[in-house]
């Protein structure tokens, strides 16, 4: 196969900012993924982070959307979820206690994923996950 040749698998999805559409970004990502080992921690990272941009900042107000992409290889699943903006600070893992109703979600998607990436997008952000497919223990890629 020549270098420059991708096999790379590409879909987005936009979603209004409805809490109900949670279940439908978690189906539609069980259902590209449906095989994959990596298709549960996909779906759980969606359901975070969709939930996340509902919460926390526009996506969830009236007429708010959030617009969910996953691009799928033979080395990596990457998702990105990027939301409607107006939270006014980037999202970030923040370690609650036991006891938090809330605030647990990102470092939960930190813990799972391999990498995770927060890029400014058009006044929003856009949260992207990484899952290695070829991992060894310590996190070294095979």
């Amino acid at each position: 196969m020549h270098e420059y040749t991708s096999t790379a698998r590409v879909g987005g999805l936009t979603c209004p900012g409805f809490p109900e559409e949670v279940s439908r970004a978690r189906r539609w990502t069980r259902n590209i993924l449906r095989g994959s080992p990596l298709a549960a921690d996909a779906e759980l990272i969606v359901s975070e982070l969709s939930a996340n941009a509902i919460l926390h900042t526009a996506s969830g107000r009236e007429a708010g959307s959030f617009h969910l992409a996953l691009a799928v290889s033979s080395q990596v699943v990457a998702l990105s979820v990027t939301d409607g903006g107006g939270a006014g600070t980037a999202p970030k893992a923040e370690y609650q206690d036991q006891e938090a109703e809330h605030g647990r979600g990102l470092g939960m998607v930190s813990a799972i994923a391999h990498r995770v990436v927060v890029h400014d997008s058009d006044g929003g952000h856009t949260v992207t996950a990484e899952l290695f497919t070829d991992v060894r223990r310590g996190g070294h890629l095979c």
